[in-house]
């Protein structure tokens, strides 16, 4: 677990593709309990330590998960995401493809299948869809890949996965939506890169960055993107 910001309210982590959210079927410890943990070691605090779960990544997903230090931040925090006031950014590696242009907005009308844990997109509304929007630009392209920065519109189930996918695009690594091999670690070439808000309590204007993972695809990729403000 790697701590990437931290302040009286709020402190962000950097996930890896192995790190759960919350705990799940497997049993293995989410990094809600190991943050109170480290917490509690940090500031030799007696008792429970509180920490509130504001938003999900995918377990194969990296990156910046946000999490509440005080319930005050936390209920902010919550309406927050849900007004669509956090900006998220992601990245993601997918392979080169005349297919992808400089710049692109997808909608999609998505619908959720329970039993496979799986998004299917269409191109008009159905039964049970919610729409979608995605903005992604192209900005760093290597030998075999590209890296996409991504903007979210809307949040649903595997929305990025699902719409790239959907356009020929298949998130490097992401067996269940195309792509045709693993990673080496098990995740998805998916990593939420930065997070921009107006902190709910002091309101001042909060950026943060995730490191990319420790990968030289990665790496190299991010060598050759814009420099981020």
């Amino acid at each position: 677990m790697e701590v990437i910001y931290e302040d009286n309210h709020i402190i962000a982590v950097s996930k890896t593709c192995n790190e759960i959210v919350q705990g799940d079927k497997t049993g293995d410890e989410p990094l809600s309990e190991t943050l109170k943990n480290w917490l509690k070691e940090k500031y030799n605090k007696p008792g429970n330590v509180f920490v509130g779960v504001t938003h999900r990544l995918d377990r194969p997903t990296s990156g910046i998960v946000l999490f509440a230090k005080t319930s005050k931040a936390l209920t902010r925090l919550n309406e927050m995401f849900r007004n669509g006031d956090i900006k998220k950014t992601y990245w993601a590696i997918v392979k080169n493809s005349d297919r992808i242009k400089g710049e692109e907005t997808l909608t999609n009308y998505l619908l959720r299948n329970e039993k496979q844990n799986k998004s299917y997109a269409y191109n008009t509304e159905k039964n049970n869809t919610k729409k979608a929007i995605l903005k992604y630009s192209h900005i760093a392209k290597g030998e075999r890949y590209s890296l996409l920065e991504v903007d979210l519109m809307t949040g649903r189930h595997h929305q990025i996965r699902c719409q790239l996918s959907n356009i020929g695009l298949p998130i490097k690594g992401d067996l269940k939506y195309g792509f045709d091999r693993s990673n080496p670690d098990g995740g998805i070439s998916l990593h939420a890169r930065k997070v921009s808000f107006i902190h709910p309590v002091s309101k001042e204007q909060i950026i943060i960055i995730a490191p990319v993972p420790e990968d030289r695809l990665w790496k190299d990729l991010e060598k050759m993107a814009p420099k981020e403000e």
